[in-house]
């Protein structure tokens, strides 16, 4: 009953998906399906915000503010002046120690000496780096697609080439089967080889667990259901080293590019600023002082003007802050040639597996023909008694055993083919995501 659930809870599963084959196929469901591919959509969010939170810079800045206070000594009249007023008649007041205002500042920007602009290439640098660095994880997904693809295509040759055995296995067992009939072989030879198809059986039955195991592995990590693998034949031209696309040398690239606009933006900060503003407020003691200091009443003041400031502070850590901008630029570029180093040597030690496979494929043909022709001659020497059974299990199993290398050998090499595609950059074939 258990068993009969599994396979049902399978089935649904399989039924949730569409039906991919091919590699290239397989790996573009994977990159749209692994979850970090919606972090692309918010890195351009966040930056088209932060731009646009920066761009407001332009507007007029606006301030309200109310104030109360009391402070011990205010400006007042001189004695001597006092006593003339008091002479004519005249009641000097002076002002009141309690102030209060109630007011609106308003500020405009008119020339910031590019600080607003370079503000924003910052901005968008910083998030071209974060979608290089999320390009180089999701790129590291075709490299995990491949060792399950190519994983799977090892195990149907093996379980192909198990049935084949398993074919001769049989055939091989009908005939000592009918010579035992005869009389003209021992039952143990019969029954040897019939073992040895039921261990080969069994042999097929791990296969096909392992096999089923890959398959919904891969169908998960691609979001698809994948029923076969086909076999992929690579071009020449697309497996030509070409290490500028790997998105490694992307993202350095930004890096180095977001440096560049942090020095614009250390070049606008010793530039001088130009505004005008506004000022207007309620309260009391206003501008006009001296009617304030006799008549001590609440009031309207406002004043407009223009005002141009140089921070001269700047100058103090530019040059520490531009050496600091350019051994990120060294950092960067030591990290692009260790980048580059590795990866020649990767390629190298690919190439050199590809061409290993290719000369031992180009054997295997070969030690094929050459084991069948010794099995035959076997088959051949059990029927008229020079051999017995075990000789011939022997060879068949050196015949399987040598279609089993080739079709290693075969996939191993598609498989560096692939990897060496992954190394260089290539994009698939077909169509981007």
């Amino acid at each position: 009953m258990r068993r009969t659930l599994m396979s049902f809870s399978f089935l649904i599963f399989q039924l949730s998906f569409s039906v991919a084959q091919t590699l290239e196929e397989c790996q573009q469901a994977a990159e749209r399906n692994y979850p970090l591919i919606r972090q692309y959509d918010l890195i351009g969010k966040t930056t088209a915000l932060t731009v646009d939170n920066i761009q407001k810079g332009w507007l007029p800045q606006v301030s309200a503010q109310a104030q109360a206070t009391y402070q011990n000594r205010v400006t007042e009249w001189p004695e001597q002046m006092q006593t003339m007023y008091e002479q004519m008649g005249l009641q000097m007041a002076g002002l009141k120690k309690d102030q209060y205002r109630v007011g609106i500042d308003v500020q405009q920007t008119v020339y910031d000496g590019g600080a607003i602009s370079s503000q924003k290439e910052i901005a968008r640098r910083q998030g071209a780096v974060e979608e290089a660095q999320t390009a180089v994880t999701m790129y590291q997904v075709r490299r995990r697609v491949n060792e399950m693809y190519f994983g799977l295509l090892l195990l149907d040759e093996q379980i192909r080439l198990n049935g084949d055995l398993q074919t001769l296995l049989t055939a091989n067992e009908n005939k000592l089967q009918a010579m035992f009939k005869r009389g003209t072989a021992a039952e143990s030879d019969y029954l040897s080889v019939k073992a040895e198809r039921l261990k080969t059986a069994q042999q097929l039955t791990g296969l096909e667990a392992q096999r089923q195991t890959v398959l919904r592995m891969l169908s998960a990590f691609c979001g698809i259901e994948v029923k076969t693998a086909e076999k992929p034949v690579p071009s020449v031209a697309s497996l030509t080293p070409q290490t500028g696309l790997r998105p490694e040398l992307r993202a350095i690239e930004a890096q180095l590019l977001l440096a560049d606009a942090q020095e614009k933006a250390l070049r606008a900060a010793l530039m001088p600023k130009l505004g005008v503003f506004a000022q207007g407020f309620y309260g009391y003691p206003g501008y006009n002082m001296f009617d304030d200091m006799m008549r001590r009443h609440w009031s309207w003041n406002g004043m407009i003007g223009a005002r141009l400031t140089w921070n001269i502070g700047a100058l103090y850590t530019h040059k520490n802050d531009k050496a600091k901008i350019d051994a990120q630029r060294s950092l960067a570029s030591v990290q692009r040639d260790v980048f580059l180093f590795n990866n020649k040597m990767e390629q190298i030690g690919q190439s050199v597996d590809i061409e290993r496979y290719r000369r031992l494929m180009a054997d295997d043909e070969a030690i094929i023909a050459l084991r069948a022709q010794v099995r035959k001659a076997a088959e051949s020497k059990l029927a008229h008694g020079i051999i017995d059974v075990n000789d011939l299990v022997k060879e068949i199993n050196a015949e399987n055993s040598a279609r089993v290398q080739q079709s290693i050998h075969e996939i191993e090499m598609l498989k560096e083919m692939y990897n060496l595609r992954y190394t260089t950059g290539r994009p698939s074939p077909g169509p981007s995501l």
